[in-house]
């Protein structure tokens, strides 16, 4: 479908663009109706110079910014193309499920399944929607028999850090791997001897982290411009999730007990 040919090479290129160019791609990527895609009334719309248009449409692979316009536009009079805000989300969830399959390391899910068996106190920290990924990780597991603790309160997790040692597994939730709190608490909590692991879509590499879980995520997940930024983080805690419960078949009774009491019999 010509919607998804678009609007996908659009989150492909994304990281590629500059700043410039970024602007002018959130703008298209976030727009949900017919407008005036004029060169000139873009420029006075949002604030780009019609040289950064120009050169934003070439690099997207077109002869000039008119001829970019032309297709974009397109999305909107196409009449089985109508539901482009639908089909844009949809393709941003589908590109992030497709990296998934790139990125996973079967060999490191192995290992933080014998973390998982091997400490008796685990904490899951995480602010705002990292802090919601890292309850509802807290729910599921706990049903398969892991004792887990959240926390997504910044100064409490500091406190926390403190008190940790040799016998804590602290797993921090952050898609940019910058939020102050969970660095605070990782880097304080692997000075103490606890282990630490750190789910995030930043790659580069950190001295108080022992496991670093990469996922896949797009430019400005964190900020939740397009689709929730907890998706990826949720998609990742399925999968260990799914892998726990394979290689522990004496959970299985657990998890059915906990499924009939919720359901009250």
């Amino acid at each position: 479908m010509y919607i998804n040919s678009i609007i996908s090479k659009l989150v492909d290129q994304y990281d590629d663009f500059t700043d410039t160019e970024k602007i002018i791609a959130d703008y298209f990527l976030k727009n949900k109706k017919m407008d005036d895609f004029s060169i000139k009334n873009m420029k006075r719309k949002i604030f780009v110079s019609e040289a950064s248009l120009s050169r934003f449409a070439q690099k997207m692979g077109f002869r000039g910014y008119r001829e970019f316009v032309y297709e974009y536009s397109r999305i909107f009079t196409t009449p089985q193309d109508k539901d482009y805000s639908s089909s844009s989300v949809i393709n941003v969830y589908e590109q992030i499920l497709n990296r998934f399959n790139t990125i996973i390391d079967t060999a490191q899910i192995e290992r933080l399944i014998q973390y998982l068996k091997e400490y008796d106190h685990i904490h899951v920290i995480g602010i705002a929607s990292s802090g919601l990924a890292g309850e509802e990780m807290k729910r599921r597991f706990t049903r398969l028999g892991v004792l887990m603790e959240s926390c997504s309160e910044g100064d409490l997790m500091k406190i926390q850090s403190l008190l940790m040692n040799q016998r804590n597994l602290v797993i921090g939730i952050s898609i940019s791997g910058t939020s102050d709190e969970v660095v605070f608490a990782l880097k304080h909590a692997h000075e103490r001897k606890a282990r630490t692991v750190l789910i995030t879509g930043n790659t580069e590499k950190k001295e108080y982290v022992d496991e670093l879980v990469c996922i896949p995520v797009l430019e400005n997940l964190d900020t939740g411009n397009i689709i929730s930024p907890q998706f990826p983080i949720l998609v990742f805690i399925d999968l260990l999730y799914n892998s726990y419960l394979n290689e522990n078949q004496n959970t299985l009774k657990l998890q059915k007990e906990t499924v009939e009491i919720l359901k009250g019999k």
